[in-house]
């Protein structure tokens, strides 16, 4: 993994809060000019229902009042974790390398979504035979290489115009667990689930070793950066700067399921304006997926029962973007179709 130097500042969470202060605001004017259309479109008003708000969120977030996507990226980030030492995971860790050679060899899931979907695919390796350590003894990440990271996500993103993220790791769950059970505290059982499919068994010992990773690094309510890098993980830290660059850069985001909330959910808890480019893809099976989406926010626009992650939601809710604008750009107004208004 090559990841950029650490910032000259020499305060690396200082640089990303900095970065959070100068996120641009959706496009009113943009709005404007699609709300018009739309009123012109041969259809009674509000009847395509979230179709419609679809449409504005991308000309908002894009800049753009003739919205389109053109270039819409699935962007994957691949990593390991230490936590799996403590039996969180139905799967082994070799399942991480031989993931990636299944991304590469065109035989996943969400190989099959992108080409169905025209979806273009990137897949980041971030150190995927370094695990990050166990994070029920140490620090998943020192400040510098959290924010190092935050900033390889950043410059992940280059030629898109709608952003897919998502990720795989064997014991991600867990991690994303512990990153919701910092931020929001509660019980540790609040916030786990089966994950890859661990038995009722597995579940307690996930909300143990999440109980224990939180308490080591101080409880919850801790700054929202410090607990992204004390019990997160090094694809958590990557979305969140592909988010934070996507806003910069005025891409809207469409989130995947309960691992890419993660990220999501600590830039909510530094500033609760910072994912207003972003919809939630769907609503993953994982259990408390549906209570953090309340949490930032979010209304997902799929509910299928999907907890595979790598992005599946998100490319399938692609698709949806993509209906929604060739409705509204294709669609005849009353005049061109010399339709009687009601």
């Amino acid at each position: 993994m090559v990841l950029p130097p650490p910032n000259p500042s020499g305060l690396p969470f200082e640089d990303i809060r900095d970065l959070l202060t100068r996120m641009p605001g959706p496009d009113a004017a943009a709005v404007a000019e699609v709300r018009v259309r739309d009123g012109e479109l041969t259809k009674p008003a509000g009847s395509l229902g979230r179709l419609e708000d679809i449409v504005e969120w991308v000309a908002a977030w894009s800049g753009n009042g003739k919205p389109r996507v053109d270039r819409p990226l699935v962007a994957i980030f691949a990593t390991s974790h230490g936590v799996t030492g403590q039996g969180v995971s139905a799967f082994p860790d070799a399942v991480n390398r031989q993931m990636l050679e299944n991304f590469a060899a065109g035989g996943a899931a969400i190989n099959q979504l992108c080409v169905a979907n025209d979806i273009g695919l990137k897949v980041f390796d971030l150190a995927i035979d370094v695990p990050t350590p166990d994070i029920t003894t140490a620090d998943a990440l020192d400040e510098p290489g959290c924010a190092a990271t935050i900033a390889f996500g950043m410059e992940a993103i280059v030629g898109a115009d709608l952003l897919c993220l998502g990720e795989m790791g064997i014991g991600n769950t867990t991690i994303a667990a512990a990153v919701y059970h910092g931020l929001y505290g509660g019980e540790a059982r609040d916030w786990v689930g089966p994950g890859t499919g661990v038995d009722a068994e597995g579940v307690k010992r996930k909300a143990d070793v999440v109980a224990r990773a939180v308490a080591r690094a101080g409880g919850p309510g801790q700054d929202p950066l410090e607990v992204l890098r004390r019990v997160g993980g090094r694809e958590i830290a990557a979305i969140a700067g592909a988010i934070l660059a996507a806003r910069l850069q005025r891409i809207p985001v469409l989130l995947d399921g309960y691992v890419v909330t993660a990220a999501a959910a600590v830039l909510h808890a530094v500033d609760p304006s910072s994912l207003d480019h972003c919809l939630a893809a769907h609503r993953s099976a994982e259990p408390a997926h549906g209570r953090v989406l309340e949490k930032i926010g979010k209304r997902p626009l799929l509910d299928l029962g999907m907890r595979l992650g790598e992005a599946s939601g998100a490319a399938l809710a692609c698709g949806l973007v993509k209906n929604a604008l060739a409705v509204h750009q294709g669609m005849a107004t009353f005049e061109q179709a010399a339709v009687s208004r009601g």
